[in-house]
C-alpha cells in the first residue's frame, strides 16, 4: 500500500499554510499589507515560515524517535540518535537574520528528507511515508525558497 491515507495527507496538507502564507506574503504587497495590519508581523513574510519551520523539524524530531521505539539494539541507537538532529538543527542554525535562518531550514528539511529515507528503509515507517514526505517537503523547500532566492 502505498496510497497516502485521507488524514495523514489532509493534515500534512494543512501544515503548509504557515509555510505557503508566508512566501505569499513576501510575493504580493497588498497581501503582507493586509497581513500586517490583520496578523502583526509575527505572522506574515519570512517570520512566520521562520518560528513555524522551526517548530516542524522540532516536531518532526518527535517523529523520528517514535519509528526509533520500532527496532531494538544498535539500529535503535542510531535511529535515537539521527532523530535529534532535526531538533538541534532547528535550535542552533535558524538564528542569524531571516535570509540565513531560512537557508538552514532549507538544508535542515532537505537533511530531514533523507533521515525519513533512512527510517524508511529500514522499513520502521509505514510503506506510503515517504510519498508523503516528498511531496510536502518540496513544497516547504519551494515556500523557503521565496525569501531567499526571489
Amino acid at each position: 500500500m502505498r496510497r497516502i491515507p485521507l488524514a495523514p495527507l489532509l493534515l500534512g496538507l494543512a501544515g503548509l499554510i504557515p509555510f505557503v502564507w508566508g512566501a505569499a506574503t513576501l510575493s504580493f504587497p497588498g497581501l503582507l499589507t493586509w497581513g500586517l495590519d490583520a496578523l502583526g508581523p509575527r505572522f506574515v513574510g519570512p517570520y512566520i515560515q521562520l518560528s513555524y519551520g522551526a517548530v516542524i523539524l522540532s516536531f518532526m524530531s518527535g517523529v523520528l524517535w517514535g519509528f526509533a521505539t520500532r527496532t531494538s539494539g544498535m539500529r535503535a541507537a542510531v535511529g535515537y540518535a539521527l532523530s535529534v538532529i532535526p531538533a538541534l538543527w532547528a535550535f542552533f542554525m535558524t538564528g542569524g537574520g531571516p535570509t540565513s535562518a531560512a537557508v538552514n531550514l532549507i538544508y535542515g528539511f532537505a537533511g530531514l528528507l533523507l533521515l525519513d529515507f533512512a527510517f524508511y528503509t529500514w522499513k520502521l515507517t509505514p510503506p506510503w511515508w515517504m510519498h508523503l514526505r516528498l511531496l510536502l517537503t518540496v513544497i516547504v523547500l519551494l515556500c523557503l525558497s521565496v525569501g531567499v532566492y526571489f
